[in-house]
């Protein structure tokens, strides 16, 4: 069987062939002194010889791309034909790695930012750093709130509660804010609160494409962290460790609340009970549900009230979020998500469901900066 490299010299000397053929034909159809026999014999060497320059050109053509299909199989993240097809190459190979317990390609590596190798004595699997970061900063199912909050990733984060001060020690004049920052102090400091996320995988997954496996483990661990965030943020009744993260705990949050005898008057009271340093950047974070039934109390039969915009018929900037069970009101850049450093890796199998588990472990914290930048709206019977 003639090699790649035979198969291409052949091809030059056919072309050169063909070339020349082609000229000679040119040149005396255009000889009224050549017969035309002769043109015609010409012509039947130029197509003979174009045939076979053809067939050949063909039969190069399949076997470099079988070879490349080859080679592509062999180390898909090398061979990709685009940059968004190597990174999807790449994180597809570090999750089969993982799983497999395989040493990921050099290649993967470098393209997925110095990945680790795993501890000999069963330390830590960091994740890749760039896969970390996209997680991390760029989640695909949405925290509502993440648009609205500081997000860092900082090991040991402290920040301070206003983000100025100046020469005269009496510039807060907000009195709630000037109680707050004397009794809790003019920094917060983030802390370690563990999470897992875990990403279940069937095999038909595992061996399919990279870019079905890619997607299914990147959309489930960040739904993971998305909802970890919302759940910790609007918690009703958080775990002890968590309680500070709430808007809602009496004793975390410790938010003041403003009642009204309707949940827009409740609203608007909330808005209005804010110091002015915070209502010039306020929102309202509430259910959908919730507005959708005060439009029904409200339009009584007038249907513009459903075509208005949100923020005219509220008086506030909407944040829909089906976990806050009573609308909170306030300046949301007072409110910080902190990820402490990298998260790590882990990988099991659940013999029972013949699925495997990609598990993500990471540390993370919340805070409000200020609770006197919030205030939470209540409906009650007795407000006039």
């Amino acid at each position: 069987m003639s090699t790649l490299f035979t198969m291409k010299e052949n091809l030059n000397i056919i072309g050169a062939q063909l070339t020349s053929v082609s000229a000679e034909l040119r040149s005396k159809a255009g000889d009224p002194a050549v017969k035309i026999d002769d043109i015609r014999t010409l012509q039947g060497q130029q197509k003979e010889v174009e045939e076979r320059f053809n067939i050949l050109k063909a039969e190069i053509e399949k076997q470099e791309s079988a070879e490349r299909s080859k080679l592509r199989a062999q180390n898909p993240v090398t061979f990709a034909d685009s940059d968004g097809q190597r990174m999807i190459a790449a994180k597809a190979d570090m999750i089969r790695c993982a799983i497999l317990g395989r040493e990921p390609s050099e290649e993967t590596r470098n393209l997925l930012g110095a990945i680790p190798k795993p501890n000999a004595s069963g330390g830590d699997k960091f994740l890749p750093s760039n896969m970390s970061k996209e997680l991390i900063t760029e989640p695909l199912t949405k925290n509502p709130l993440r648009e609205h909050i500081g997000t860092t990733v900082i090991v040991g984060l402290e920040m301070p509660r206003i983000s100025f001060t100046l020469d005269d020690d009496d510039f807060i004049t907000d009195a709630d804010t000037a109680k707050e920052i004397m009794s809790s102090g003019d920094k917060v400091s983030f802390g370690r609160n563990k999470f897992k996320v875990k990403a279940r995988i069937s095999d038909s997954v595992l061996n399919g494409t990279d870019v079905d496996l890619v997607n299914t483990v990147e959309n489930a661990l960040r739904s993971g962290l998305a909802a970890k965030e919302k759940k910790t943020a609007l918690a009703t009744a958080p775990k002890p460790s968590e309680d500070h993260m709430s808007f809602y705990s009496a004793t975390g949050g410790g938010i003041k609340r403003v009642a009204g005898a309707t949940l827009l008057m409740a609203i608007n009271a909330a808005f209005a009970d804010l110091h002015e340093d915070y209502r010039e950047n306020a929102k309202v974070c509430m259910r959908y549900s919730d507005y959708r039934a005060m439009l029904n109390e409200l339009a009584n039969g007038n249907a513009s009230f459903f075509t208005a915009p949100p923020e005219q018929v509220l008086g506030i900037p909407p944040i829909w979020c089906d976990g806050a069970t009573e609308p909170i009101v306030g300046d949301f850049n007072y409110y910080h998500l902190n990820y402490e450093g990298e998260p790590v890796y882990d990988t099991d199998k659940d013999v029972d469901k013949g699925e495997f588990l990609f598990v993500l472990t990471g540390w993370f914290d919340q805070q409000l900066k200020l609770k006197s930048a919030f205030r939470i709206a209540e409906v009650s019977a007795s407000q006039p």
